[in-house]
């Protein structure tokens, strides 16, 4: 076993997946000589040069535009978008033209767009968003949010091989973490399974990306209280594995849902539609939500904090939905 960073092992994907197919390349703004601007893709360039690793132009419309031309061409590109703040430069082109491709026209388009949203670092309202859910209800797309590192390698494999557009969340809190992996990379994983990561009998949380984390480490303080949690991982929002989701709720009767983004207009609520209309019946008590505030994210500290779920108020909300009566 190896004790690696987040950081380190989407890096290790990237260059073995160039490696197995020549038809990867990888494009984005300072992604070559500088290495990204969290230092995932440094030292590629070295090993696969200037036509394999491109740095781009600040223009995030041109790089998918021009990604989706290399795909349709029979590339498989895949594109880090800076911060998951300037996706909105390329809405038009991932909606409108990469999710058409293949359900209308039967033209594959294995694209992949890499990005780390999230908050917690002070970067402020423009540079902490979480976005996903501008492209939740997208057909065409698909979206992948891992937690740890072993299921980041795994479903970044998937999401290069597959012959849709694949946006790959990278939460920035996710990149410094550190994990036990095995000392060769998993298989790739298919998209669209969420994973019990921690099994319990008294209620039911549902996260992805960081506050997965978050989720665990409430789950392990809770069990000090003898509260067992269960925790599903959702690993890919798009496709939803609500199969798992509704054997969970079954299993436990109360589910708290964690999303970092603003309660209104979520996917949790997306989430908790499901869950009454397809296991109503099972539920102990109404389905809760736990989100960010629908305020922009704000840059001190202390504010961010306060906007956003952090480990104590997922805690509390998971005890006091447990204990309701």
């Amino acid at each position: 076993m190896r004790n690696i960073t987040f950081t380190q092992i989407i890096r290790e994907t990237l260059e073995a997946e160039m490696q197995r197919d020549q038809t990867v390349l990888l494009m984005g703004e300072d992604i070559g000589i500088y290495g990204g601007a969290f230092g995932v893709t440094r030292g590629l360039i070295e090993i696969f040069g200037k036509e394999r690793v491109r740095d781009t132009p600040i223009t995030e419309q041109a790089i998918t535009g021009i990604a989706i031309g290399a795909a349709v061409g029979g590339q498989r590109p895949v594109i880090e978008i800076m911060f998951m703040d300037f996706i909105t430069l390329a809405v038009d082109q991932l909606i409108n033209m990469a999710a058409k491709l293949h359900p209308i026209y039967g033209q594959p388009c294995p694209l992949v767009l890499r990005t780390p949203p999230g908050a917690g670092r002070g970067y402020g309202a423009t540079h902490s968003q979480s976005l996903e859910r501008i492209f939740f209800g997208v057909p065409g797309l698909k979206i992948v949010a891992p937690s740890d590192a072993e299921d980041a390698s795994a479903l970044l494999q998937g999401a290069i091989r597959d012959n849709n557009p694949v946006i790959f969340l990278e939460h920035k809190l996710l990149y410094p973490m550190r994990f036990q992996v095995g000392d060769t990379l998993p298989g790739p994983s298919e998209l669209g399974k969420a994973k019990i990561a921690r099994r319990g009998e008294d209620i039911t949380i549902i996260a992805w990306s960081y506050m997965t984390v978050l989720a665990l480490r409430a789950a392990e303080q809770l069990a000090q209280e003898d509260i067992q949690v269960e925790v599903v991982d959702l690993r890919t929002l798009a496709p939803l594995d609500t199969e798992t989701i509704l054997a969970s709720v079954k299993a436990t009767g109360r589910v708290l849902i964690v999303e970092e983004a603003p309660l209104t207009g979520g996917i949790a609520a997306e989430i908790a539609a499901r869950i009454n209309e397809a296991a109503f019946e099972y539920l102990d008590y109404p389905v809760k939500r736990h989100a960010g505030a629908d305020l922009p994210v704000p840059s001190a500290k202390n504010l961010e904090s306060a906007c956003t779920p952090s480990l104590e108020s997922i805690t509390k909300a998971a005890s006091d939905l447990a204990l309701a009566e």
